[in-house]
């Protein structure tokens, strides 16, 4: 087990968060840039949040104020609906917590903004999240279907 900090991403750390969704995210975004992710962290400095942790056996020892990065979430608020992305953790830190902690976080930030329901995008061809989801209380909502259309090429 690994002791954890939960915190807002700055500027600083958005090199290492592109460089950990391609280890521990399923799938890639058109917002999986350096300009994109800027811009998020730009318009609301809140929304990326990172758990970052230090195992046991490096207690003590001189390292980065925070340890390794090993999980995030995007927990977007558009000021009517609540919205959860790239909730990802680290392989080798899976099941033990992280993403718990990760959506007690946004859910706890949603709440203090005045938000009612939280929404997630969540691939159908992921079950491990799937999984995970249900055990967080999140449920498919089977009427609706998500539409897009990219708006730049």
């Amino acid at each position: 087990m690994i002791d954890l900090r939960i915190r807002a991403a700055g500027p600083e750390d958005l090199d290492a968060v592109l460089a950990f969704w391609k280890t521990a995210a399923e799938g890639t975004s058109i917002s999986d840039d350096r300009a994109g992710v800027e811009r998020l962290v730009a318009r609301d400095p809140e929304a990326l949040i990172l758990a970052t942790g230090v195992p046991p056996v490096e207690r003590g020892r001189e390292r980065g104020s925070d340890g390794e990065l090993v999980g995030t979430v995007i927990a977007g608020f558009d000021g009517w609906r609540c919205h959860l992305y790239r909730l990802a953790v680290h392989p080798d830190h899976r099941r033990q917590g992280i993403g718990s902690a990760l959506l007690a976080a946004a859910e706890e930030r949603f709440v203090r903004l005045g938000g009612r329901r939280g929404d997630a995008m969540v691939l159908q061809s992921n079950e491990r999240a799937h999984h995970a989801w249900r055990a967080a209380g999140y449920a498919p909502e089977e009427r609706w279907r998500r539409w897009v259309k990219p708006l730049t090429e």
